[in-house]
């Protein structure tokens, strides 16, 4: 099996090897992805005047030109919840319960998938808590400029993430999917902080700048209860 896609965390060995397998009808052991070679300029070249293979309206040679259009693009969608819990004293929050349920059209491997919205629901978690850019007031001198410094989400900042799918296959394409790697990141920022926002209406508090530290949800507190 030869494979034109580049594969950073998505799990393409496995989830291609599956496909074949349920297409050809042959055991996925049997199966195995081709690292695609290299070739030299002179090779490629030498490859380019020779039109077996290539769609006639690109012509021969180095220099030819074509067109591609793309069909409808398919979009994802869910449902994220979490459950925090806030110490007023304190400001600290509390990450209790998180639950996704997401539309991802077909669920070609369920692992992989629901790892990469738990990936993704990590990353959006910590830009909500944690994450910040700080510069010194006075020199300009960035403070967070390596992870150090730099908050980013660690496992007892997270809890168990529960993720389900209800898929609803796509038409725009043969096999029905959808986007999957991006709903973790989008969806949990907006989620954790409607969540603090919601826990600390009834104090008063209607608006917090990211991140929600403890600092800055303890003075918003302090201030209000001022006003």
């Amino acid at each position: 099996m030869d494979a034109g896609t580049l594969s950073h965390g998505q799990g393409h060995k496995t989830t291609y090897a599956q496909m074949v397998a349920d297409w050809l009808g042959v055991p996925e052991d049997k199966i195995w992805r081709k690292p695609i070679p290299t070739m030299s300029r002179s090779a490629v070249a030498q490859m380019s005047f020779i039109p077996v293979g290539l769609p006639s309206e690109l012509g021969v040679g180095l220099q030819s030109a074509g067109a591609f259009s793309p069909g409808p693009p398919a979009f994802a969608n869910g449902c994220h919840i979490c459950e925090v819990e806030i110490d007023p004293d304190t400001g600290e929050v509390a990450l209790d319960r998180y639950a996704v349920v997401d539309d991802i059209g077909t669920v070609i491997n369920p692992l992989l998938a629901k790892g990469q919205i738990q990936g993704g629901v990590a990353q959006g978690v910590g830009q909500a808590l944690i994450e910040d850019i700080v510069y010194d007031r006075d020199s300009g001198q960035l403070l967070t400029g390596s992870l150090l410094d730099y908050g980013i989400p660690r496992a007892d900042l997270l809890p168990a993430i529960r993720a389900d799918f209800r898929p609803v296959p796509s038409t725009t394409n043969p096999l029905g999917v959808k986007g999957v790697g991006e709903g973790g990141t989008i969806a949990a920022t907006p989620t954790v902080m409607n969540a603090i926002l919601d826990a600390l209406a009834r104090l008063g508090v209607t608006d917090l700048p990211m991140p929600a530290t403890p600092e800055r949800i303890w003075r918003a507190l302090r201030e209000r209860a001022r006003s």
